[in-house]
């Protein structure tokens, strides 16, 4: 639910039916005050009027002038039928309109039945009253019909929770198709941003043409990859050119130093120091190149399943040789039946770096475990060394370029675990390095 919340098209869908809910509730209450609490006020402010006046005329006139002037208000047309009945002192009814009436006072406004028989039928009326209690014990109740009034009333009620199910309804509905409509636009931007990230700077982010604001975003973003994928595609060519000219005198260095080391001219261990800085040097640029054709997308991955557990057994009997050579015991727990959809060749080119590196920290007489398994709903990789691990101060810096370990012993060029990690990050899976009582671990977890 949190997560739902956090979508901005989802909280502008309940804004949006917040908003048209609010204002059709608003709308309601205008109605309601226009056609039922206006006339009610206007009703009762007649109906008060009358009574002060009849009252008057009682108390000055006397009870004759009183019963006139309540038939003739009975019999005068009005807009609002007229209401009355009045009892005198002794308990007798005088003269009234209204069928019946409450025995005791009411104190304040009453609603009354009013239903009157005419020639066989029934018409209903409602009527609005006040009563008076006189202090010689007489009573005067007065009103005015406001059956209308009430039917419009009722009909307002009886419909309210309908029209509030049909708004919630309609509103929650446009609110969706309004989400739906910003999610799909907000998609396409996360779609064409993920591809980039993934190195294909080709894509870019489609325009409807309706010249909205997404439109003019879509526009500059557009605007903006197309000018980082010329910029990349300038360094991508200043480096392949730098490599290839860089190649080519390196290559003559290391034959003329081969042909010094063959013919012994020279200072031998001389000749073979150079010529082991010219392959080291070589070594470098070709993992500088792989690792930037990765990062750029020029080299484009290509994922399909492929059989891990047949991958992992390849490596090892690769470096089997040079682990026995070395008096390194080199062991291999790997689950049967492991798919992973993935680059086959990059992914044994990083458990090759990953073992390579073990090799290269662990003294002879120790031990290397390479090991692959599902669990909790990931892959696993891992390769275990009893070498002497990595300094703590060192961990958060492993996998940058040239990045060697200040107490390392091996003679690597520091770009094995970086290559490894692009690896790993083309893949969206992690990597872990986890020092050992004795040696270290590194985990490779790919999602499942």
């Amino acid at each position: 639910m949190r997560q739902l919340f956090a979508s901005l098209s989802f909280r502008l869908a309940l804004a949006y039916a917040g908003l048209f809910v609010g204002s059709l509730l608003l709308l309601v209450g205008a109605y309601y005050a226009m056609v039922v609490r206006v006339p009610l006020r206007q009703a009762e402010q007649v109906v008060r009027r009358e009574a002060d006046l009849l009252a008057n005329v009682y108390i000055v006139d006397g009870e004759g002038a009183l019963v006139r002037r309540l038939r003739a208000r009975d019999a005068a047309p009005d807009r609002y039928k007229a209401f009355h009945a009045f009892v005198d002192r002794e308990g007798r009814v005088v003269t009234a309109n209204l069928p019946s009436w409450p025995r005791a006072v009411f104190h304040g406004w009453g609603r009354i039945e009013a239903d009157i028989p005419v020639d066989g039928d029934e018409h209903d009326f409602e009527a609005l009253a006040l009563d008076r209690r006189f202090d010689d014990g007489a009573r005067l109740i007065v009103g005015r019909d406001i059956d209308n009034i009430t039917e419009r009333e009722r009909a307002l009620a009886s419909g309210a929770s309908v029209v509030a199910a049909a708004a919630v309804v309609l509103a929650l509905l446009g609110g969706l198709l309004m989400s739906r409509a910003i999610g799909r636009r907000v998609d396409r931007v996360a779609a064409t941003a993920r591809s980039v990230m993934a190195g294909d700077m080709s894509k870019r982010v489609s325009v409807d043409g309706s010249g909205d604001e997404f439109d003019r975003l879509a526009e500059t973003l557009n605007a903006m990859l197309h000018r980082i994928e010329h910029s990349m595609e300038s360094v991508r060519r200043v480096s392949d050119s730098v490599a290839h000219e860089m190649r080519t005198p390196l290559a003559r260095l290391r034959a003329s130093l081969e042909d010094a080391l063959v013919s012994g001219e020279g200072d031998a261990p001389k000749v073979a120091e150079a010529l082991a800085e010219a392959e080291r040097l070589g070594a470098i640029f070709d993992a500088v190149l792989r690792i930037a054709r990765l990062e750029t997308g020029s080299r484009e991955i290509e994922l399909s399943p492929a059989d891990l557990t047949m991958l992992l057994e390849d490596v090892a009997d690769f470096y089997r040789p040079e682990t026995e050579a070395r008096g390194i015991m080199l062991s291999t727990f790997v689950q049967a039946g492991l798919i992973l959809r993935c680059d086959r060749d990059l992914i044994f080119q990083a458990v090759a770096n990953l073992l390579d590196n073990a090799i290269r920290y662990t003294p002879p007489g120790g031990e290397i475990v390479l090991s692959g398994q599902a669990e909790k709903g990931a892959l696993l990789i891992a390769v275990r060394d009893t070498g002497p691990g990595i300094a703590e101060s060192d961990l958060p810096h492993v996998t940058e370029r040239f990045y060697r370990a200040k107490d390392g012993t091996g003679a690597g060029i520091g770009l094995g675990l970086s290559l490894v990690d692009t690896i790993a990050r083309l893949h969206r899976s992690t990597l872990a390095f986890v020092n050992l009582d004795r040696g270290l671990r590194i985990d490779w977890r790919f999602p499942a």
